[in-house]
């Protein structure tokens, strides 16, 4: 499957998945994140059971802090 991941065409082997399974493929660990699917705000509890489809776009965001 395709998807638009942070602007950028990415190609998985699934048919779809879940968020949490990106995450993992992709090894994306840092904890402060923000994920959105098609332009819907993704909460932290339902990762697992949200499901990317081919063609959709995700982005996420990395919150970070500083002065």
């Amino acid at each position: 499957m395709k998807i638009l991941l942070n602007n950028r065409e990415e190609e998985f082997e699934a048919d779809s998945m879940t968020v949490s399974s990106m995450l993992e493929i992709r090894k994306f660990t840092f904890r402060m994140r923000i994920i959105k699917i098609n332009g819907e705000l993704i909460p932290r509890e339902k990762y697992g059971s949200t499901v990317i489809h081919d063609g959709d776009k995700v982005q996420m965001l990395y919150l970070m802090s500083g002065g």
